[in-house]
Formats: structure tokens, C-alpha cells, sequence
């Protein structure tokens, strides 16, 4: 949600990574964050479930 992203911004670390399963929600959360000063570095995409079409994605979050 919009307030734990608020939350951890307050917390100020200068990395965070964050793991999806959704594409959709991991783009609207980035928005949040680039809000609060984060960039994405690094996203790697993992394939747990073969012969399916879900991906986990970690992005690697750091601070301007």
C-alpha cells in the first residue's frame, strides 16, 4: 500500500528490494517510490513456475 511504501521511506534505508508476483502493482508501487527519492537499478525476472505465465520479479530500490 501507498502508507507501508510512506513507512519505509520515513525509515530512510538507502536500498530496498522489493519481489512481485504482479506486474501491475509493482509498477504502480515504483511510482510511489520514485516519489519518495528510490530508483530501480536491477530487476530480475524468476520463473518459479514453469509452463505457466507468472514471473516474480526483484527490483533492487536505491536512494538518489
Amino acid at each position: 500500500t501507498k502508507e507501508l511504501i510512506e513507512h519505509i521511506a520515513t525509515l530512510a534505508p538507502k536500498k530496498v528490494v522489493y519481489i512481485s508476483c504482479n506486474p501491475q502493482t509493482l509498477a504502480r508501487d515504483m511510482v510511489v517510490f520514485k516519489e519518495f527519492g528510490y530508483v530501480g537499478n536491477d530487476v530480475t525476472p524468476f520463473d518459479l513456475f514453469p509452463m505457466t505465465g507468472h514471473v516474480e520479479s526483484v527490483v533492487c530500490l536505491s536512494r538518489k
